[in-house]
């Protein structure tokens, strides 16, 4: 990464300096926007300017474009700086005239009521599903996964539900590329047995995690495809394995889940 008092050009920035229409002002205001995470919720020049991988010029004056825009603040006691909520109206946009997310709600509520869990529709975006919709229980939960939230494809059930419905290749071209660590001990992060577990749902139509992602947490998802028989997302259930076992909630909530992706599937179809 570049160092706050870095004035050189990186080679991505020649390279897109080349693109008559690129805009390279608002490709670092993105990058200042998305310095800003769950580890990262306040941060000074200096932290913005590293994480964004710019000069410390080139960030005060994206920050300073973006706090005047309503999109940056500073907080009031320890003045560092922070993403106000106008921010949210960016992914609202999206969201709201998403024809997915409008179309799949109805099955999602029917599908919260009657396995009792929190059902949740995600989206591919690169090697991560994004959570697009979720209706949540009134039980309790392990976790909490707010819409907006990516999780990766290699180690949970929407991400390999999704990619049970592209060729191994393909799959394993995503799966490689990918950064698996060890979220859990139970994470599967060898290609070949996650491929495997990918092929077992393409033969039971639904793919599962069991804490390989979070610890009390399970997955259940099968894959929504669209007229052409493209995988557009996945439908999932979180039940925690505090009230199910793998096996019982294989039995009772899988076919729930296999229905209800079918059920938005053939939607999109008409």
């Amino acid at each position: 990464m570049a160092g706050s008092g870095s004035t050189g050009a990186t080679g991505k920035e020649r390279s897109e300096a080349t693109d008559p229409l690129f805009n390279q002002s608002l490709e670092k205001g993105l990058a200042v926007l998305r310095a800003f995470d769950p580890a990262h919720r306040t941060l000074t020049l200096a932290e913005v300017a590293r994480l964004a991988d710019m000069s410390k010029g080139s960030a005060q004056r994206a920050v300073h474009t973006l706090e005047v825009l309503g999109y940056i603040g500073r907080d009031r006691r320890s003045r560092r700086f922070r993403l106000l909520p106008k921010v949210i109206e960016l992914g609202f946009n999206y969201l709201a005239s998403h024809p997915l997310v409008r179309l799949a709600h109805p099955y999602l509520a029917q599908l919260a009521r009657t396995s009792g869990e929190t059902a949740s529709l995600t989206e591919p975006v690169g090697q991560y599903m994004v959570y697009m919709s979720q209706i949540m229980t009134t039980q309790s939960i392990p976790v909490l996964t707010p819409v907006g939230m990516r999780i990766p494809m290699y180690c949970t059930s929407s991400g390999r539900a999704y990619l049970s419905r592209q060729t191994d290749q393909q799959a394993r071209a995503l799966l490689e590329a990918a950064h698996r660590e060890a979220r859990t001990p139970a994470t599967l992060t060898g290609v070949d047995d996650i491929l495997q577990a990918i092929r077992t749902c393409r033969q039971v139509g639904y793919a599962v995690n069991c804490e390989e992602l979070f610890l009390g947490d399970m997955g259940i998802a099968a894959a929504i495809v669209d007229r052409h028989g493209e995988a557009v997302g996945a439908v999932h259930l979180a039940p925690p394995t505090s009230r199910w076992s793998l096996e019982e909630a294989t039995q009772r909530l899988a076919p729930l889940v296999v229905e209800c992706a079918r059920g938005i599937s053939e939607s999109l179809a008409h």
